[in-house]
């Protein structure tokens, strides 16, 4: 059987990039019950509140919200906001580790997508952006909107 490439955007943190300033990424597996990929591939799953922490060598995953799958019944559900494993290997747990320490910085989950029918976290290692700094960047994406415009508008 071939494998996909194709990924598939199930949640987006989409005001990660505006509130820090993002370094490195990486790509980690999520360790999820039955229930609770059937309903993050329905789309349903938020991470914008979630945070990444590292205890005891593992990495997890906090305060992702995946709501109950209705299908699965009463029984066969799960708690929505619970901790979840993330599956990285030691060296990227180590630098992790090591860079989360570090003054202002810390992980921040950034997208859940399906790849090759897995589900993965990007997360990434990032300071928090002071007020001025979040202006700058509205001005600069602003800036690019009316640049972008006006190419168009001159091409026509």
């Amino acid at each position: 059987m071939v494998k996909s490439t194709k990924e598939r955007a199930l949640a987006t943190n989409r005001r990660a990039r505006y509130d820090y300033a993002i370094g490195e990424t990486f790509e980690a597996g999520i360790a999820l019950l039955g229930s609770e990929i059937k309903s993050a591939r329905e789309g349903r799953m938020t991470i914008a509140e979630g945070y990444v922490y590292i205890k005891n060598g593992e990495a997890w995953l906090e305060n992702a919200h995946i709501p109950h799958y209705p299908p699965a019944g009463i029984y066969g559900q799960h708690e929505p906001t619970r901790a979840r494993k993330l599956l990285l290997k030691k060296k990227q747990l180590a630098h992790l580790q090591d860079q989360a320490h570090r003054d202002g910085q810390t992980i921040i989950p950034l997208k859940v997508y399906i790849k090759n029918r897995v589900a993965k976290l990007l997360i990434g290692v990032g300071k928090g952006k002071r007020q001025i700094d979040r202006r700058n960047t509205i001005k600069e994406r602003d800036a690019k909107r009316e640049i972008d415009r006006a190419i168009r508008q001159r091409m026509q």
